[in-house]
């Protein structure tokens, strides 16, 4: 702490004055626990996540002659963000990246889904 915490004044919640308890941000912080307790019957549903680096089309013969150390172009540049789906829709777009000595990914575009 530095010695300007000491100097922010705090209100005196004993006072006869208190702020109320319907401030806005108290019912903000109660909505969220109820939508969060709302969910958690879902929380235990298994779903399918895939980061897809880019794609390729080839003709089956192509394909079985691929092997070991053969190099497969995809359609995305190095840098390009790559896809996230869950469940087989994209969901988002994020980068690359390396966690100790295993790739992981950032998100950093959430796309919005389109309600039919």
């Amino acid at each position: 702490m530095s010695d300007t915490d000491a100097q922010v004044p705090l209100p005196d919640l004993n006072a006869a004055e208190a702020p109320p308890t319907d401030d806005i941000g108290y019912h903000e912080d109660e909505n969220a626990s109820r939508i969060a307790a709302d969910l958690e019957a879902v929380f235990d549903v298994p779903v399918q996540v895939s980061a897809v680096l880019g794609r390729s089309k080839m003709d089956v013969g192509e394909l079985l002659k691929l092997g070991p150390g053969t190099v497969l172009e995809l359609d995305r540049r190095v840098g390009e963000s790559i896809d996230i789906y869950v469940n087989n829709r994209l969901v988002a777009r994020g980068e690359v990246v390396l966690v100790e000595d295993k790739l992981g990914v950032t998100m950093t575009e959430i796309i919005k889904a389109e309600r039919n």
